[in-house]
């Protein structure tokens, strides 16, 4: 754990990602070396399905620690995805130290339709969000950016196997899709999930050892803290959310009717 140049935790605000970068902090791991990276769901143009606060949350999070965080996004987000008719990949965008950003991707590849919400899946290339707007576009970010060459870099994600039958089969050790370390750039980069086997007491027992004042959500009564609209969300969070942001869903609602397609396949939002 402590042969590292750069540690990354992918950082989404909520518990169990929290709890991963707590982890880092127990075992001695110094504050210089760690990254928090934030994908930003619906990216810079609008906001369209994920919580307001969230980006906000997590740079107050980072100050509160004094921690670097670069947040990285789809050109267009969640909304222009979901509306994809026929057209390439958006561009992703990852910010750097400088304070710049870059901007890689979307001219080539394969023209592709989406038009229906991510599916209640663990296929992941059904399950769009996760996989098109979190995974892709935090290995895009490290395999353009030089300084993760000739370096030795961890990337931690905070999956519990508690949560699905599939999150329990992923390896707590693995090469990361961004690793390079037999190339001439000499790319290493690990995948490690320290916190897979935890029970979500654990979870709660570090964030109260640290004092940490959690994402909004959780004080609202949510249990996990993705989406506002996560697709895997029940009855009661969609009232809430409804109750909250009553515009926003009613367009969700007329999204539903246009495509054809629900969110929850048993039911539709009304």
């Amino acid at each position: 754990l402590h042969s590292y140049d750069k540690y990354i935790v992918s950082f989404s605000g909520g518990k169990d990602s929290t709890a991963t970068f707590l982890y880092l902090l127990d075992n001695g791991i110094p504050l210089h070396k760690i990254e928090l990276w934030h994908q930003e769901i619906d990216g810079r143009e609008s906001q369209f399905f994920d919580w307001e606060v969230t980006p906000d949350y997590c740079r107050r999070f980072a100050e509160a620690f004094g921690l670097k965080i670069y947040f990285q996004w789809k050109e267009g987000g969640f909304k222009r995805e979901l509306f994809r008719q026929n057209s390439l990949t958006a561009p992703t965008l990852f910010e750097l130290p400088d304070g710049s950003v870059n901007k890689i991707g979307g001219k080539s590849g394969d023209l592709n339709t989406r038009c229906k919400f991510p599916q209640q899946s663990a296929d992941l290339s059904v399950r769009w969000c996760s996989s098109y707007l979190k995974i892709g576009v935090c290995i895009a970010a490290i395999r353009n950016h030089e300084r993760f060459n000739n370096s030795r870099t961890l990337a931690l994600s905070g999956e519990r196997g508690e949560e699905s039958p599939q999150r329990a089969k992923y390896a707590i050790w693995e090469k990361d899709p961004s690793d390079l370390r037999n190339g001439k750039k000499r790319r290493l980069v690990d995948r490690h999930r320290p916190i897979r086997d935890w029970k979500e007491q654990q979870v709660w027992d570090i964030i109260k050892k640290y004092r940490i004042r959690v994402h909004p959500c959780y004080y609202m009564g949510w249990g996990r803290c993705s989406c506002k609209y996560c697709i895997f969300g029940n009855k009661n969070q969609f009232a809430s959310a409804y109750f909250i942001s009553p515009g926003q869903v009613d367009i969700l609602k007329q999204i539903e009717k246009d495509f054809g397609y629900t969110i929850n396949r048993k039911c539709d939002l009304a």
